[in-house]
């Protein structure tokens, strides 16, 4: 199941000719994925302080067809792709005006905030992930 939320193109965010400037996109990421862990029940406040659980991004790769401009609402789509003992792969689409404007594949990894090792998620963490894990081959064996 996809998560899906909106964010507005800010001033900010948008080069002098106001067009979104590219690590303002990935600072909006940031923000999506904090609240796609809080749609889970597990806000990064309570990961970081109480758990000492991080999610740092180990692999990002963007591709960008169409550029934002200011005042643009984005739409972000996250799709959870796969879940590895630490990792998690995803799948995001960013549109705005009915045109998808970039996609990126994005790998984070559990990690203990304690030693900054890779951590396993922790089962009830899992399952939550994994209640959202999309199935693109129901007849595959490894699904």
């Amino acid at each position: 199941m996809a998560f899906k939320t909106t964010r507005p193109l800010r001033f900010g965010d948008c080069d002098p000719s106001g067009i979104a400037y590219f690590p303002s996109y990935l600072n909006i990421l940031v923000g999506v994925l904090e609240d796609y862990f809080a749609s889970l029940g597990f806000p990064w406040r309570r990961l970081i302080d109480d758990r000492r659980i991080g999610v740092p991004t180990v692999r990002l790769d963007l591709t960008f067809m169409k550029p934002g401009l200011q005042g643009d609402d984005l739409e972000f789509v996250l799709v959870v792709r796969g879940i590895g003992r630490s990792s998690l792969d995803l799948e995001h689409q960013v549109s705005a005006n009915g045109h998808v404007l970039w996609t990126a594949k994005h790998r984070v990894v559990a990690t203990s905030l304690d030693n900054n090792q890779s951590h396993a998620w922790p089962d009830d963490i899992r399952a939550a992930l994994t209640s959202h894990l999309e199935k693109t081959d129901a007849h595959h064996p490894a699904t």
